[in-house]
């Protein structure tokens, strides 16, 4: 764990090196579907939140660089696969973790040994968040800001192009971020992302409500606005976790301060954010978009992107919310391997039950 110095701020950033072990081998049956093309994430795999991670936290040079990996060049170059194994994208030098509101590196770690499988891994605390700095201005939280620091962030770590993933508000950062510099990202995962609410008016709305809860946050503290973060419609299906699991959710957001998340709600939350839905055929890197399939609002906003990025295939995961890592982590590490390990004729994709045409896969029939 260090922190590394961006732009006048210091995020905190792990870096974790390739680790050859494979994950358990993908069952999926292949199925005749329609496009955009669903997954219906059917795997036989271990418990990959309760597997052992191993080793420390390693890979910063004394230059704070990226180091080599043991088991050679950071990576997912078509040189770097096995035997027959023809990656889905190529010229990748690590894969980017971003996490989602209230979240940090903790958020990832569990999942390390699939994650590192074919090259390195940088997970970081996005700016307000766990051990990253918190300023006072909002505007220092911007989305566009905090793709600054990203892009800076890699240059240092001395990765030239990344595959990235990000969970719900890090989805949102990850797909501004391929906006910005499509030369920089070779793929991307978006878990229960968006590209932002469509209209000036929704936007204004949301502004207003983020900016009421802002106030709470600064108002009353971080443990009551947990205690209500929990509660809210959207994480309802948490409450089915183990305890185990559901504390160490809490104490990760216990560890971050008021101020750091008052402003990141002002400053990079839905309302905040330009839209992106006029630039989604743009986003030529291959793409994954996965849903949970209790996660209704989700999987509908995920069918209408997939309807319009020219790469993109659409995961929809049984028995899962909004944090699919988190309600599904063997599922989550076994689509995620599967994308980023084999092209897309290798892994059989098999749409769900739940008919294309009967959710029109537009942005106007969508509630972001």
């Amino acid at each position: 764990m260090a922190r590394v110095a961006v732009n006048g701020v210091h995020l905190n950033v792990e870096v974790w090196p390739s680790s050859p072990s494979p994950p358990a081998p993908l069952s999926l049956s292949v199925g005749e579907g329609e496009s955009p093309v669903e997954v219906a994430a059917s795997v036989s795999s271990p418990d990959v939140q309760r597997e052992g991670l191993g080793g420390g936290v390693a890979g910063l040079n004394t230059a704070g660089r990226l180091s080599s990996p043991a088991h050679g060049r950071a990576g997912w170059a078509a040189g770097s696969a096995e035997p027959g194994d023809q990656s889905a994208w190529d010229g990748g030098e690590g894969l980017l973790l971003l996490h989602g509101f209230t979240g940090g590196v903790d958020a990832w770690r569990s999942h390390r040994p699939v994650l590192a499988r074919r090259g390195a891994v940088v997970a970081v605390d996005l700016i307000g968040h766990g051990d990253s700095d918190a300023p006072d201005d909002p505007a220092r939280y911007s989305m566009d800001r905090c793709v600054e620091d990203l892009l800076t962030l890699l240059d240092h770590l001395g990765i030239p192009r990344v595959a990235v993933l990000g969970y719900s508000m890090g989805a949102r950062v990850a797909l501004r971020l391929a906006v910005a510099a499509p030369g920089r990202v070779a793929a991307l995962i978006l878990e229960s992302g968006s590209p932002g609410l469509a209209t000036q008016g929704e936007r204004q709305a949301r502004r207003a409500a983020n900016e009421a809860l802002a106030e709470r946050i600064e108002r009353e503290g971080v443990e009551r606005f947990v205690d209500y973060w929990e509660s809210i419609p959207l994480f309802a299906t948490q409450q089915r976790l183990p305890s185990a699991v559901r504390e160490g959710q809490r104490r990760q957001r216990l560890r971050n301060n008021a101020l750091g998340l008052a402003n990141s709600l002002r400053g990079m939350g839905t309302g905040a954010q330009e839209s992106l839905w006029d630039s989604l055929e743009a986003v030529t890197a291959p793409t994954l978009l996965m849903a949970g399939a209790l996660d209704e609002k989700f999987r509908a906003i995920g069918r209408a992107m997939a309807a319009v990025m020219p790469d993109a295939r659409l995961a929809i995961v049984p028995d899962a919310g909004h944090a699919v890592h988190l309600e599904q982590p063997g599922e989550f590490g076994q689509v995620v391997a599967g994308f980023l390990g084999r092209s897309a004729t290798d892994v059989a994709w098999q749409t769900t039950a739940t008919d294309v045409a009967s959710e029109p896969a537009t942005t106007a029939s969508v509630s972001r």
